[in-house]
């Protein structure tokens, strides 16, 4: 009992009484950062989704790709499972393959009698449509980076921040020999890692959302003042709306603010409204650019790369999170991946384009997941003699010299058998007569 009277002061260090009374307690206002809306924010659910099932596609296009660099149609999977931190797994490389009967062919090698692995043919053959519809939409590529040089303050840009984006953008992996090099009347290498537009096209200086805001003036009959500076706004489903939110968003919408391609006047953040007019061309630059993209979504860390040459000197993060109605970030797959809202309708793209249609088949191919593989057991069955000779396909080999030795061995062995043969014969023969003459005395 005296033990508990001891210690109850310490639990209490400052109780209240009268000596105390006029000390005020200070309570720490809760942090308002992009960390806390990152966590706070209305999630979803499609979206996510998606994300989740992207990361795994990323995943599978990576070990496809590691596989493409060995000099055999097939690896082994012991050797595969070298690549588990390469790829960046949590799960063991077999199970991996097992999980994806669809992408992945797991198979026992007639000759050394171990577990290899190969791309299925399905998946090839969606990878080469990739690749034929990548050819095929190479105008609207150019077209694309185009409006990226003509949206940057310089009309420069940087190599390695497209080469990140290249697969959004729609641009082959040699981007810079097979689109830079050969539209040398649009583009020029200033050095090695920079990249200039040679003459601006004014006809491609119209944004994407202007398309909208035209769009919504004539089928709407919303007046000009309305719609001259707005943005589609798509909440999400179970967004709390506070008080006051409506009409600081109706205030924003009228807000003016410096088009993205445009390059009259400077936006100077000291003046009245300086730094809502900054963030509001900001949020035009990254719609613009979102919209530029094939599937209309890109990595938050990627965009920070854009920052320098579109002089945007803000949080990026912190303003797509400002904006739910525009962007959206989702967290899956260990990854921050931003959305352009207005672009995706129940988890899939409104206005889909041949890449994205190739695309989307592969992600449909892998959410098989074991559904009909009964069918691809009894493929397997009928392909699996082929495989040794399947392995010859490639040009000579370090022991081809052994060969033709051993054919000769073999011919050499089918005399001597002959030879043999035509002995016993004759041994047999003599033997014959042999009984004959003893049977006659």
């Amino acid at each position: 009992m005296r033990a508990l009277q001891m210690k109850a002061p310490t639990s209490q260090p400052f109780p209240f009484g009268p000596f105390n009374s006029a000390i005020q307690r200070r309570w720490q206002k809760p942090a308002d950062t992009a960390q806390t809306r990152l966590e706070n924010r209305t999630r979803d659910s499609q979206l996510d989704k998606l994300t989740a099932n992207l990361k795994r596609l990323a995943t599978v296009l990576q070990l496809q790709h590691l596989i493409s660099k060995r000099r055999g149609p097939h690896v082994s999977v012991q050797i595969m499972s070298r690549w588990k931190n390469i790829v960046g797994l949590n799960v063991g490389m077999g199970e991996l393959l097992r999980k994806y009967p669809h992408i992945f062919e797991v198979f026992t090698h007639p000759v050394k009698r171990n577990q290899c692995c190969r791309v299925s043919g399905r998946m090839v053959d969606l990878m080469l449509q990739e690749e034929a519809a990548v050819k095929e939409c190479e105008l609207e590529a150019v077209r694309r980076l185009k409006k990226l040089l003509m949206m940057s303050v310089s009309g420069t840009l940087r190599v390695h921040a497209l080469w990140l984006i290249r697969r959004e953008l729609g641009l082959p992996e040699n981007f810079r020999d097979s689109i830079i090099a050969k539209y040398y009347d649009d583009f020029k290498l200033v050095d090695l890692e920079t990249v200039e537009l040679v003459r601006r096209d004014e006809d491609l200086g119209v944004a994407q959302v202007e398309i909208w805001r035209e769009r919504e003036y004539r089928e709407k009959w919303l007046s000009e003042f309305e719609t001259k500076y707005a943005f589609p706004i798509n909440l999400p489903t179970g967004f709390k709306i506070e008080s006051g939110f409506r009409e600081k968003l109706k205030n924003w919408q009228r807000l003016q603010y410096l088009k993205p391609y445009e390059r009259k006047e400077v936006v100077r953040v000291r003046t009245c409204g300086g730094i809502e007019r900054f963030e509001k061309w900001a949020v035009g630059i990254l719609h613009e650019l979102l919209s530029l993209t094939i599937e209309k979504m890109v990595e938050v860390e990627r965009l920070s790369h854009f920052r320098r040459d579109f002089c945007m000197e803000v949080n990026v993060r912190e303003l797509l999170l400002k904006h739910p109605g525009i962007f959206y970030i989702s967290t899956r797959g260990n990854t921050q991946m931003v959305f352009l809202r207005e672009a995706y309708r129940r988890g899939c793209l409104i206005e889909p384009n041949p890449v994205y249609v190739v695309r989307r088949k592969m992600l449909d191919l892998l959410l098989l997941g074991w559904r009909h593989s009964r069918e691809l057991h009894i493929e397997s069955k009928e392909e699996s003699d082929n495989v040794v000779g399947d392995e010859d396909v490639g040009g000579p080999r370090d022991g081809d010299w052994v060969i033709p030795i051993l054919d000769n061995f073999d011919d050499n062995l089918c005399e001597i058998s002959d030879s043999s043969v035509e002995e016993l014969s004759d041994y047999s023969e003599n033997e014959n007569c042999r009984n004959e003459h003893k049977l006659e005395g």
